[in-house]
């Protein structure tokens, strides 16, 4: 039995085995015709840390590449310029935007390339350009730390203006104005006790009657007032006949002046015109101061009924 072993025999074999490894990764992850590659350019404003070198790009979840390779730019030294090899078939369109995003709770990240519109046009390089450029937004994190900042920066002005609405003068100023709130406050607690309370229940409730005898009293106001248009308009009607009837008796002892004057005189036919006018006109004063002196009685027998009502007659006995 040969207990020798061949060292250069396994040597070779090994190289071998390791060469077979290698060729069959190659083939792995060699691209086919169909998954060619291209080289895009993204400009980060911010850190990329945790970010490294093969880390995924991916296009709405979907590995589409890898990172190629991470260096600070050279035009501009406050971005990062970040190189990834990305599938041609991917469809990268000039609206498109990378974006760093965590991987989980491991601390890595990746980019995550956010779709463009359908109808872009296809992303390409510029004449100053040596590979085309995407867009880049601020990560998750990046717009925490900013909002951060800007609370933070917001707060200690806040704590600061706080700081110098309290100092010490204005600490006065405002136990002064507590202590005189709080004595306002105990004054009129004892201003408003139960006695109060109740004279005012008291004077509110006789506000209220005095409305409601208002409310009585004004239709029979109204009424005084149609009654008094009514017995004005009955007067001046007299009283203008009256006036009427004088203005033919002055024509009257006119025409008996001018007569007398003329020698025409003719008393028979002149007392045929003036006494019937003026018999009417008598009988118009007539009713006129019976109406007055009706008024007048009413008024002197019972004077509230002018205002509120009329004086019920009383009957006689067997009248109904």
């Amino acid at each position: 039995m040969n207990n020798k072993v061949n060292y250069s025999l396994v040597g070779f074999l090994v190289l071998i085995g390791v060469a077979l490894m290698l060729g069959f990764i190659y083939w792995l992850l060699k691209p086919s015709s169909e998954q060619e590659t291209k080289i895009y350019a993204i400009y980060f404003n911010e850190s990329i840390l945790g970010l490294n070198i093969d880390a995924p790009v991916k296009y709405r979840g979907i590995a589409v590449g890898k990172v190629s390779k991470l260096q600070i730019n050279t035009k501009n030294s406050e971005q990062v310029e970040v190189q990834v090899t990305i599938l041609k078939t991917t469809p990268i369109k000039e609206d498109t935007v990378a974006k760093l995003t965590a991987q989980g709770i491991t601390g890595l990240s990746y980019i995550n390339l956010d779709a463009g519109s359908h109808n872009a046009p296809e992303l390409t390089k510029k004449e100053d350009e040596l590979y085309p450029s995407i867009k880049s937004a601020p990560s998750f994190f990046e717009n925490i730390e900013s909002s951060l900042g800007n609370v933070s920066e917001k707060l200690s002005s806040t704590l600061a203006q706080t700081e110098k609405l309290l100092n010490e003068e204005n600490q006065k100023q405002i136990t002064l104005v507590l202590q005189k709130t709080a004595s306002f406050m105990d004054k009129m607690d004892r201003l408003l006790d139960e006695e109060t309370l109740k004279h005012f229940h008291a004077s509110a409730k006789n506000i209220d009657n005095v409305s409601s005898e208002l409310s009585k009293v004004a239709p029979k106001v109204d009424t005084f007032v149609e009654k008094s248009i009514n017995w004005e308009q009955n007067t001046s009607a007299s009283v203008s006949s009256i006036k009427e009837s004088y203005i033919v008796i002055k024509g009257s002892m006119d025409e008996i002046k001018r007569a007398v004057a003329s020698g025409e005189f003719n008393f028979k036919e002149i007392a045929s015109d003036i006494i019937p006018t003026m018999n009417n006109t008598l009988l118009d004063m007539q009713s006129l101061m019976v109406k007055v002196g009706d008024t007048l009685e009413r008024y002197e027998r019972s004077p509230g009924d002018i205002l509120f009502k009329q004086e019920e007659t009383k009957k006689g006995p067997g009248e109904k």
